[in-house]
């Protein structure tokens, strides 16, 4: 079991391989669709003018994710009317709506870790390899256990995306997740697929 203290080091990103165990203590963010578009958008292709808020949480994020993790997490959240969050649930969801912007966030923003559950695909492990970066699959259907791993909640930006798809800045100790896309090519997830589609095959050729 690695106990990685955020933020993550490059030394550190390169020592971990597919299939470690890991716990996870620090500063991460929340991320899903809504905010992953809006980076992308917003500031990295830029197809999209800054409006409100966006170049201060711009500012703030640049600090905060610098080599630190996103996790695709929709929380639930209580204390919204006193603004004293706490999450009730903090389950993963599914990575793979990321897949078309997630190795330009971590490259733009020196993400080391991207949290989820159900994998990447090529181009994210190749975010990996480059940033470099892993990709770390979280415990589905352990949401409110997830949640009391939340040790602090430190703040929320965007809120104007809804509660599951807002930034969430959270405080975590002991979050347990296992490697699944190191930054050395290496990816459980295409291992998977390559061995189903071959079991598939098998049986798409047994004659009836």
């Amino acid at each position: 079991m690695h106990e990685i203290k955020l933020p993550i080091s490059d030394d550190v990103i390169r020592s971990l391989e597919v299939g470690e165990p890991v716990t996870l203590s620090g500063v991460m963010v929340t991320g899903r669709d809504a905010a992953h578009k809006w980076l992308i958008e917003t500031f990295i292709k830029k197809t999209r003018q800054p409006q409100g808020d966006d170049l201060k949480v711009y500012d703030e994020l640049k600090k905060l994710l610098n080599g630190s993790a996103i996790y695709h997490c929709g929380p639930v959240v209580s204390g919204l009317d006193t603004k004293e969050y706490k999450f009730v649930a903090a389950g993963p969801t599914t990575s793979i709506r990321e897949e078309p912007y997630q190795a330009d966030v971590m490259k733009h923003f020196n993400v080391k870790g991207v949290i989820g559950k159900g994998g990447m695909g090529p181009k994210t492990l190749k975010g990996c390899e480059e940033t470099p970066g892993v990709y770390l699959h979280a415990i589905g259907g352990a949401a409110s256990f997830i949640a009391q791993r939340v040790t602090k909640v430190l703040g929320v930006y965007k809120m104007e995306f809804g509660v599951p798809e807002a930034l969430w800045v959270i405080e975590v100790n002991d979050f347990p997740v296992v490697v699944t896309m190191d930054s050395h090519g290496g990816s459980q997830h295409a291992v998977i697929d390559e061995s189903s589609k071959k079991v598939l095959d098998d049986l798409l050729a047994r004659p009836y």
